[in-house]
């Protein structure tokens, strides 16, 4: 089983041993290591915390949240949450910090303690380091019986979230309420359940929930991929919805089906976006290097500049700041709107599209076919502990070095007809390697070619 710490957090499976999975000593090791790490910069502060719908949540929670409390941290519990609404109320209680406990798209034996700074966003790198050299060290000292902190626990967190976006200029409610949409929404046995029907009944949509127990056992493998989604598919030409919605467990990622029961694409959840924000609000944009050219097709179009990041949200984000952004995120259906916050929020993408749809006076299907269509395979090769990922870059550099090569995150090469990018995961013990190109054969086909090479040498 695996234990993985990176950027995007500690992150593992249940069960094993302290070291090779996510145990409760490296749940309290970590998160001391978190807690101290806050403290050298803010006296008696407050954290807060919350958790999505995994069966090990509670566990995972309860040993974080007494840590904190043994290291004299006051702690604001929204208990079952979504990630983006935690980064919102970091800053809307005025707290120092957050921990998001979620695995995001993993399946359910994983679970992860995600960092969020004072600003709401995921912590940087370098302050990542900082905070993994602190694991074990002697500078964490704990409070005395007098010091300890306090646990407040609230329920208003995602009504709040709800608020700030349905007063975003990027939202038309009344026109939304006025088509008296009827939508399918795919929960994952997760907090969508609690988050979605919130922000549909302030937007006036009814709806068909599935998988909507929060029990943490996922009816199906959590990642918004299109074969992951038969059941919405099902359901959308079941209830004859105008549109199914798919996020995964913390709700940062969102995808579309449209009218006709036809995956929109995890991809062009962006695109969407990105066109109905630019088309108000003229500017740049940002995502990772995995994500589709579409983006940049239809930022050019509008008159802004495009510009790609390395993989991982902090990594966009920070792109996105530099470039002066209006909008960004990543191709795997996660939206950042920096007028709300620097995170990837699933919630203000429903709403957003659904005003798109209301104005526009069109569908998903017919937005889809406006926009220039490309296809992405998406592929993995297991890591073992044989695989040196730094030789294997060597290798393709050298075969391909009259290509276009890019190798801020990993390897990336812009073939005429396509590209394909090729990196080690943040969050799985994996090589993903993702290729794009006009049509789905010869996408395959890129991607191919490359995971042929790197058998070749492994």
């Amino acid at each position: 089983m695996s234990l993985i710490k990176s950027i995007s957090g500690i992150r593992g499976t249940i069960g094993g041993s302290p070291g090779d999975n996510l145990t409760p000593v490296d749940i309290v090791e970590c998160v001391s290591a978190f807690g101290t790490w806050v403290k050298s910069s803010f006296e008696k502060p407050s954290i807060v915390v919350g958790r999505d719908g995994r069966i090990s949540g509670e566990m995972v929670s309860q040993l974080s949240i007494q840590t904190l409390v043994s290291l004299g941290i006051n702690v604001i519990n929204l208990d079952y949450t979504t990630t983006p609404t935690l980064e919102m109320m970091v800053t809307e209680y005025q707290a120092q910090a957050g921990i998001i406990f979620t695995a995001s798209h993993n399946p359910m034996q994983w679970n992860a303690l995600k960092f969020i700074n004072h600003k709401g966003e995921f912590i940087s790198k370098e302050d990542g380091t900082d905070i993994l050299g602190l694991i074990g060290s002697d500078k964490i000292q704990f409070a005395p019986a007098d010091g300890l902190g306090s646990i407040k626990t609230t329920h208003d967190s995602m009504d709040i979230h709800i608020k700030h976006i349905l007063n975003l200029p990027y939202v038309n409610v009344d026109l939304i309420k006025a088509q008296k949409y009827h939508v399918a929404v795919d929960c994952i046995n997760s907090t969508g359940a609690l988050s979605i029907p919130k922000l549909l009944d302030a937007l006036g949509c009814s709806y068909d929930l599935i998988n909507a127990e929060i029990n943490g056992i996922f009816a199906h493998n959590p990642e918004p991929l299109p074969q992951h989604i038969e059941q919405i598919l099902s359901a959308v030409k079941h209830s004859e919805a105008m549109m199914g919605i798919i996020v995964d467990p913390d709700v940062d990622r969102l995808a579309f089906v449209d009218e006709q029961g036809v995956f929109f694409g995890e991809e062009y959840t962006l695109v969407a976006v990105a066109d109905h924000v630019i088309s108000k609000n003229p500017g740049n944009s940002v995502s990772n290097l995995s994500s589709t050219r579409a983006l940049a097709d239809v930022t050019h179009k509008l008159g802004g500049k495009y510009t790609p990041s390395a993989v991982g949200e902090v990594n966009v984000v920070n792109a996105m700041k530099a470039s002066n952004a209006v909008i960004g995120g990543e191709g795997n259906g996660g939206v950042i709107l920096p007028e709300l916050h620097y995170g990837r929020d699933a919630l203000v993408g429903i709403a957003m599209v659904l005003s798109m749809l209301a104005e526009r006076k069109t569908t998903l299907s017919q937005l889809k076919s406006s926009y220039p269509l490309y296809h992405i395979s998406k592929n993995k090769i297991q890591l073992t502990p044989n695989v040196e990922l730094d030789k294997i870059i060597a290798y393709l550099q050298d075969k391909y070095s009259n290509e276009k090569l890019n190798t801020v995150d990993g390897l990336k090469i812009d073939f005429e007809n396509g590209w394909v990018h090729l990196r080690a995961s943040n969050t799985e013990p994996i090589l993903r390697v993702y290729s794009e190109a006009k049509s789905e054969s010869l996408s395959i086909e890129l991607a191919q070619k490359i995971m042929d090479d790197v058998k070749s040498i492994c």
